[in-house]
């Protein structure tokens, strides 16, 4: 059959870094590509008694239709701990989505018109630029800095971009680049997206994995008019299997928002959102967050001192939290014939960087390497061997 596909999906490119994880999958590859949070991260031991107190006291409730909004009792959960860090206000409302991937979904429906632009870091989250395409958007991207977005480059777009329809930002430990938005320019953002009445969907899934530095406000903190988004997500500190994330904003926008959930998956998993409401209220949470940073400052260690002797060949930018580190090749070493010889002759996986920006046949020496989800040795072993590759590269000329 000659299928016709509809023009939205006609341009869209399966995920550059779900190709690559086909290579993962062999045994032999050390995957430095997967944005997976550590194994040893999950709770399996409290989620599985969660679990089984549920099935037992509460089955019917766990295995039965839910209102779409989101289980009760997990709403009220994080209105409790959103209030506590000045996220949720009066005017907000809250829903649970299938991970924070669908929020970006939902959100996509809610407001974008083909034609419409979305303003959006580059690089940014592929997930994310792939769903605004999906929906015959616009994506234009603002260069990133070393403390976030360059505004006068995003005051440029949002004078010139009259279709767009709001920002899209990941404050916190940005993936790919692993940057940080400072509060000065987060306040400006917020000064800015008022001036030019745009909405901030502000992304924020790798927060609470911070494990060095000060915590910086979210820019949500900031909102007096309904005018941002809030994205979190219970992925990267529970489960991404159990795909729980949540979104905050005004009533107004949720309310279309939960329109459109009904037309996708009714309500998301039930019995996901109660394990996640016994595992908040039967366990400490922020025990729980302590250990997980634990985990991660000692795994970036590693990946520090494996990447210390590549420095001037791999030069990286250093992180507080999150899951990410950017490394950039010099000019001399072509960064996509790189990568692909990494994984044919080092078995070594990591994400080009190109596959992160609005245009992917923009020039980028960089790419992203994860350093939660392989083994101790086998993160070591992995940069190890990237810097060989790109210490060989050198020396041929």
């Amino acid at each position: 059959m000659d299928y016709q596909f509809a023009d939205r999906v006609m341009g869209l490119k399966p995920s550059a870094i779900r190709e690559i994880l086909k290579y993962a999958s062999d045994p032999n590859v050390i995957s430095l590509s997967a944005g997976n949070p550590a194994p040893e991260a999950f709770p399996v031991v409290p989620l599985r008694e969660c679990s089984t107190a549920i099935m037992k006291d509460h089955p019917i409730d766990a295995l039965q239709y839910s209102v779409t909004e989101g289980l009760p009792a997990l709403r009220e959960d994080l209105r409790e701990i959103l209030k506590r860090g000045n996220i949720y206000h009066e005017n907000d409302e809250l829903i649970i989505t299938s991970g924070a991937q669908q929020i970006m979904d939902l959100v996509s429906k809610s407001l974008l018109n083909e034609g419409d632009v979305v303003l959006c870091e580059e690089p940014s989250f592929l997930g994310a630029l792939n769903t605004f395409r999906s929906y015959n958007a616009r994506l234009r991207g603002i260069p990133l800095q070393n403390d976030g977005l360059d505004l006068i480059e995003l005051e440029k777009a949002l004078r010139e971009e009259k279709r767009a329809k709001f920002l899209y930002i990941i404050p916190n430990f940005q993936n790919p680049t692993g940057i940080t938005t400072s509060w000065e320019k987060r306040k400006e953002i917020y000064r800015l997206a008022q001036e030019y009445d745009i909405l901030i969907i502000e992304d924020n899934p790798y927060g609470e994995l911070r494990f060095a530095g000060e915590p910086i406000s979210a820019i949500k903190t900031l909102d007096t008019d309904n005018r941002v988004l809030y994205c979190g997500t219970f992925s990267k500190i529970v489960s991404p299997g159990m795909r729980v994330g949540y979104a905050v904003c005004g009533n107004e926008l949720i309310q279309k928002m939960v329109v459109c959930k009904q037309g996708q998956d009714v309500h998301t998993n039930i019995w996901s959102q109660m394990v996640i409401h016994r595992f908040l209220t039967h366990y400490d949470l922020s025990e729980h967050l302590t250990a997980l940073r634990t985990i991660y400052r000692n795994k970036y260690t590693i990946a520090e001192e494996a990447l210390a002797p590549y420095q001037e060949l791999m030069p990286y930018r250093a992180i507080e939290g999150g899951l990410f580190i950017w490394c950039t090749l010099p000019d001399s070493i072509p960064m996509l014939d790189f990568c692909a010889a990494a994984v044919k002759e080092c078995k070594v996986c990591a994400v080009p960087g190109n596959a992160f920006y609005t245009d992917d046949t923009m020039p980028c020496q960089s790419f992203r390497i994860n350093y939660s989800s392989p083994t101790d040795e086998e993160l070591a072993e992995g940069i190890h061997r990237l810097g060989e590759l790109a210490k060989g590269w050198k020396d041929r000329g």
